[in-house]
């Protein structure tokens, strides 16, 4: 199955035009969102910002019903009332009403891990220790909808799956050897495969606006593995 990743949006509303017409003329099979809807840099105050990104990612979810979305830490954040980075106090009622409305919208299609053939999507990484501690099974699906469970205060840890940095701790992955994970969180000038990850938050900025990635979407083949960027 190829599957369309939209990685980290933080604010870019016009991403999800982006997606729309690369699902169109890509033959691809389906589409996932890594989130971060919310916080930029400098626009805690720019409520119709959050406002527009929120409203257009949940016309996306309504008009593509089998789209799957994961939690980013900046979205949990205004969940659970845990102040990090970029944070707006200002902005908080706008994004968890619309955060409600979104997985009104979405249902079980919007989770903290999806799993799609031996492929995980999620946020940030599943660290092998992470597992052991909060979600130990033999069953990789059981092992999904035991990180799915959790709350604050198992996911706001830095080895959790909207947390974790892969691509810098070290840390061994979840079942490195038999399941591929697909990441953003961090920002990368390219996507690029280490070990088990496929790490695609090709959209970030600098703190001055300017361009840090290629600002394209990666397309990843769960049968294969191999993939490609859009």
């Amino acid at each position: 199955m190829k599957v369309l990743v939209i990685p980290d949006v933080h604010l870019k509303d016009w991403m999800f035009d982006s997606a729309e017409k690369k699902l169109s003329g890509d033959n691809i099979d389906a589409v996932v969102c890594l989130m971060d809807l919310a916080d930029d840099w400098d626009r805690g105050f720019d409520v119709e910002a959050y406002r527009k990104t929120y409203d257009r990612a949940i016309l996306f979810a309504k008009d593509h019903p089998r789209s799957l979305w994961c939690y980013g830490n900046h979205d949990v954040s205004y969940m659970w009332q845990l102040q990090e980075s970029g944070y707006s106090g200002f902005c908080m009622p706008v994004v968890q009403t619309k955060l409600a409305v979104l997985k009104n919208t979405c249902g079980d299609r919007l989770a903290f891990v999806h799993r799609i053939d031996d492929v995980l999507f999620m946020h940030a990484g599943l660290a092998q220790d992470f597992v052991d501690q909060y979600a130990a099974s033999d069953d990789i699906d059981e092992v999904v909808k035991k990180v799915n469970s959790l709350g604050p205060e198992e996911m706001w840890l830095d080895n959790s799956p909207i947390w974790h940095r892969p691509q810098f701790d070290g840390r061994t992955m979840y079942r490195a050897r038999d399941i591929l994970q697909v990441v953003g969180h961090t920002p990368v000038k390219e996507t690029y495969s280490m070990d088990n990850i496929i790490s695609c938050d090709t959209f970030a900025r600098y703190t001055n606006g300017q361009v840090y990635g290629t600002d394209k979407f990666t397309v990843v083949d769960t049968v294969t593995w191999k993939f490609y960027e859009v």
